[in-house]
């Protein structure tokens, strides 16, 4: 047995089981097939030495790792910045939970330009997708490599499980809400992905639009640009004179871009403008003023999701849409009505 002070590696294993390194690689990650002798040496040499505690001889002897991991595609300049990641780790924090109830490590992989290098070198069980795009290709990878996978929000015809969020019921929350509180023509500011909450907003804007009379003034913003993209759609709708007295706008970083050029225009929210956004989440709770939002109901849609992928890898459960716990309003002073 190894010096309680020194740490067991790689090197440590392939010496002591007579194989090379990459060999005993190998064998931890699964990609190259080792043979019935030679996996059974490293096996006891992991044992002997202690390495990771067994965990990697538990992966060798079962062919699981009991690790989830947790992916998001949406851009850094959505997810990070001030929003320090909120969405993806409100969602983490309570997938977490959930996995630790049933032995299992939960590995966060943010939004990072090498997320997919990350994911072929990572040896898990299964993965959940927070909000894919339509033909997204880190779920594409998932699919095609036989890797069990859960979506947070997944589009419509998504191979596999989804857990969904209602997003029709998000937007017409919101929608209604505003109209409620007295605006009369208001644009939508949303992201050109085809993510299905974008998808779903501009529908049911359209609807609204169509349905009441009102003037449809629909404008994308990259989600790579969007705070600044935000921010400037708003300075140019004030340069060409167009009449609004309120802004939907659903992902919390443009929110707080259109918050920015209404101050650096002089234009009072919610008197002047009122405004409100989807997810609640940091940016809405600390803007001044703070901005109506949707209650998502993440802590009980990423239990949920959690141990859908965790029956999924345990018992092959095949796929299908689960529905979500309702989502809620919540009315803050960036849209009530004066």
């Amino acid at each position: 047995m190894q010096a309680l002070n020194k740490r067991v590696t790689v090197v440590d294993v392939a010496r002591a089981a007579g194989v090379s390194p990459g060999t005993v690689s190998n064998a931890l990650s699964g990609k190259r097939r080792v043979d019935a002798d030679t996996r059974t040496r490293i096996e006891a040499a992991i044992s002997d030495l202690g390495y990771r505690s067994n965990l990697a001889a538990r992966h060798m002897r079962t062919g699981q790792t009991n690790t989830i991991a947790i992916i998001s595609t949406m851009p850094a300049a959505v997810a990070a910045g001030s929003s320090k990641l909120g969405f993806m780790m409100e969602i983490a924090a309570s997938a977490a939970a959930a996995a630790m109830q049933r032995d299992t490590a939960l590995i966060l992989v943010p939004p990072i330009a090498s997320a997919m290098d990350a994911l072929r070198s990572m040896a898990m069980d299964g993965a959940l997708v927070v909000e894919p795009e339509t033909g997204d290709p880190v779920l594409a990878y998932l699919v095609g490599a036989g890797i069990p996978t859960v979506c947070i929000g997944g589009p419509e015809g998504t191979t596999g499980a989804v857990v969904e969020l209602d997003y029709t019921t998000i937007a017409r929350l919101l929608i209604d809400h505003l109209r409620d509180a007295g605006a009369k023509c208001f644009p939508l500011i949303v992201g050109t992905s085809p993510r299905p909450g974008n998808l779903a907003f501009k529908t049911a804007y359209r609807e609204m639009c169509a349905r009441v009379g009102m003037e449809e003034k629909l404008i994308e913003v990259p989600e790579a640009r969007a705070e600044s993209g935000a921010a400037d759609a708003v300075t140019q709708l004030l340069r060409t004179g167009y009449r609004f007295d309120g802004i939907l706008v659903p992902t919390d970083a443009m929110a707080t871009g259109v918050m920015q050029a209404l101050r650096a225009h002089q234009l009072d929210v919610p008197t002047q403008v009122k405004v409100a956004t989807r997810y609640d989440g940091f940016r809405a709770r600390t803007e001044t003023p703070q901005l109506t939002a949707v209650d998502l109901k993440l802590d009980a849609v990423a239990t949920l999701a959690t141990n859908y992928l965790l029956d999924v890898i345990a018992d092959g459960t095949k796929g299908g849409r689960i529905s979500c716990p309702e989502p809620s309003l919540i009315i803050r002073a960036s849209s009530r009505q004066q």
